[in-house]
């Protein structure tokens, strides 16, 4: 049984192995997006889990220094 997500919550995919932005979800995937946007990607929802406190901050970090042009 997969679980029901927000759109908007953050999440883990273990096979991007990267943190995204739960959109919704189309036939079997479920759609993410980076933190602070970006291309989506699909990932099977029976292994996406909540986003650690870690993993949450990791990804907004990121994302704002990409767009400050800060590198990685």
């Amino acid at each position: 049984m997969t679980e029901q997500w927000e759109t908007g919550t953050l999440v883990y995919d273990p096979q991007a192995r990267k943190v995204g932005e739960y959109r919704d979800k189309a036939a079997p995937y479920a759609m993410l997006r980076p933190v602070g946007g970006g291309r989506e990607w699909q990932a099977d929802p029976a292994l996406i889990r909540p986003a650690t406190p870690e993993e949450r901050l990791s990804a907004e970090v990121k994302a704002v220094n990409h767009r400050s042009g800060t590198p990685l």
